[in-house]
């Protein structure tokens, strides 16, 4: 059992150096295993799917509220991932990676609802500010493209004509820079947070200052991972979200390895329910 910090004191976990490689290690082992669980992955895969072509039917003629929906769900992308690390920790423990394991990560906070200090409950706060982050982004997208655009963004052909290619224009650049002013230090909050909070019983602080600790550490392969996050991501967009059903699992696996990878956890109480839970 590690030993209990002193009341009043932080404790962090060490952060490792990884070469530049290191992402497309993640992702060799990710694809490992979308295949070793099999369907228990891939239906977080078509779940996303339908999710997308529902924002797409919900705003099919109001885009400029969906490119904003589409980048905001980048935002809340770890959430969402949270049973793909556990199917991975499953692998990783020899358990059993199936629905059950899936079932039991999205209940198990209710096993410590009244924990003061690093309970699972540290997720679902987490998961809550992830999506008012991205809940703000789709609002402030929204609210710059239909104020500054000349024409309305109706459709992705207005949205490449009157955003993206305007003549003597600025929306575009001004839009990306924004988007990127979020999503910077989200990424960095975010990059192992919530694997950190399934696997080991710390707080939020905790786990957002190792995650900044992680990138402030490894700025370029981070840099590497969060580029191939992006391109992987709008590949599977850009294949009418099919794509999506393989990329996202693989995404969600890998980055339980990146999670592995940098952080080393020894000196962490693990997570477990309260006896008799399981």
């Amino acid at each position: 059992m590690p030993p209990r910090p002193a009341p009043g004191t932080l404790r962090l976990p060490a952060v490792r150096r990884v070469p530049l490689s290191a992402p497309f290690h993640w992702l060799a082992q990710g694809w490992r295993d979308v295949w070793r669980i099999g369907w228990p992955s891939l239906m977080h895969g078509v779940a996303l799917a339908l999710f997308g072509a529902f924002l797409v039917w919900l705003a099919r003629e109001q885009f400029w509220l969906l490119a904003g929906a589409f980048s905001g769900f980048l935002v809340v992308a770890p959430v969402l991932a949270t049973s793909l690390y556990a199917l991975s920790r499953a692998l990783e423990r020899g358990e059993p990676a199936n629905l059950h394991t899936i079932a039991r990560t999205w209940t198990r906070w209710q096993y410590s609802r009244f924990a003061v200090h690093g309970g699972y409950w540290s997720l679902v706060r987490f998961g809550l500010l992830l999506s008012l982050a991205g809940t703000g982004w789709v609002l402030t997208s929204a609210a710059l493209i239909t104020a500054l655009a000349p024409q309305p963004v109706n459709t992705p052909l207005d949205f490449l004509r009157y955003v993206v290619l305007a003549p003597g224009g600025y929306l575009f650049e001004l839009w990306l820079t924004m988007g990127a002013l979020l999503a910077a230090p989200l990424f960095a909050s975010s990059a192992v947070s919530m694997p950190l909070l399934l696997d080991r019983r710390v707080d939020v602080l905790q786990a957002v200052l190792t995650s900044w600790q992680t990138v402030l550490t490894n700025p370029a392969a981070m840099a590497l991972w969060a580029a191939l996050i992006m391109g992987l991501t709008l590949l599977g967009m850009a294949t009418g979200l099919l794509g999506l059903v393989i990329i996202m699992p693989w995404l969600g696996h890998a980055s339980w390895y990146a999670f592995r990878a940098l952080v080393d956890t020894s000196t962490l109480a693990e997570r477990l329910p309260p006896e008799g839970q399981s």
